[in-house]
């Protein structure tokens, strides 16, 4: 019987464990794969007429992206600075005290102090400081394709770009909402002009398992270790 309490104590355990550090993984990452154009439906024979429809040249139109799986090149532009301090110092001083008592006119007076006065100290103090700052910067470039067009005509567009670098790889990943107004005529955008930016970078291999903790080490860091 204490056999069987024992491994199901050890079973919950280990559970647990595996629960916190599953926890402390990435979050699942949508598909950043390429979006191919359309295909275009081939255009029956018009009896010799020089027009084809879907085979057409606009002469007035704007030349940048904006049919599905049309490139975009994403210039990288991200630098966040914060710095956060905050200091917090309280006193507090209180004194009473209690004369002597005096019975029947100031003759009769009890001049013992043990018995007849008393005083109250009370001394309290709090001291707190606090100081944050985090910094990041991104720069670079990206290409990325259309996905899809929108009703209001802003482009949902999303793209990734995979380097290997002798036994590690590198990756950089981009989803986000553009507008055709802010595309430039090389069809690049900034990324800080992208709505609902989703940017990763990150990589995999023998240096990013490296500087990677163990899964025991994030659950004694994870808000499910009790101590």
């Amino acid at each position: 019987m204490k056999n069987n309490t024992l491994f199901l104590a050890m079973a919950v355990a280990c559970a647990v464990i595996l629960l916190a550090g599953c926890a402390a993984m990435p979050p699942h990452v949508d598909d950043y794969s390429a979006v191919l154009p359309e295909n275009v439906v081939a255009a029956s024979q018009d009896g010799g007429s020089i027009y084809h429809t879907g085979y057409d040249v606009p002469l007035f139109e704007n030349p940048v992206a904006h049919r599905i799986g049309d490139v975009i090149t994403v210039t990288l532009a991200e630098k966040t600075e914060a710095n956060k301090s905050a200091a917090t110092n309280t006193k507090k001083n209180s004194t009473v005290a209690l004369p002597g008592i005096t019975v029947a006119g100031a003759g009769l007076t009890f001049h013992s102090r043990d018995l007849t006065s008393a005083s109250i100290d009370n001394n309290s103090g709090f001291a707190g400081e606090g100081d944050s700052s985090q910094k990041n910067e991104l720069t670079g470039n990206i290409s990325v394709t259309i996905a899809n067009r929108l009703s209001n005509g802003n482009l949902v567009v999303r793209g990734q770009k995979w380097i290997t670098l002798n036994q590690g790889r590198e990756y950089i990943r981009l989803q986000g909402i553009v507008r055709p107004l802010d595309i430039a005529p090389d069809n690049s955008i900034p990324s800080y002009k992208v709505a609902d930016a989703n940017i990763e970078y990150g990589g995999s291999g023998t240096l990013a398992d490296s500087n990677t903790k163990s899964w025991l080490a994030r659950f004694f860091d994870s808000k499910w270790f009790p101590f």
